[in-house]
């Protein structure tokens, strides 16, 4: 079971909302202009796997006690 402390928390909401920022700033900057590019086709796709690749990162450093 995992306990939901503060700092578990705290380190979630950075990695979602710096994840997020990342995704949208890469598709803003990179983009994809036809619309065929599978990451960067819309805001909301990029913005998505921004916050999947910020969760992995903050959730990485969790250790069972």
């Amino acid at each position: 079971m995992i306990c939901l402390s503060a700092t578990l928390l705290r380190r979630l909401a950075i990695g979602i909302t710096l994840g997020g920022s990342l995704g949208f700033v890469y598709q803003r900057l990179v983009g994809c202009r036809t619309g065929t590019c599978p990451l960067t086709a819309t805001p909301l796709r990029a913005i998505t796997y921004g916050v999947v690749v910020g969760l992995l990162f903050a959730l990485s450093g969790c250790t069972k006690r």
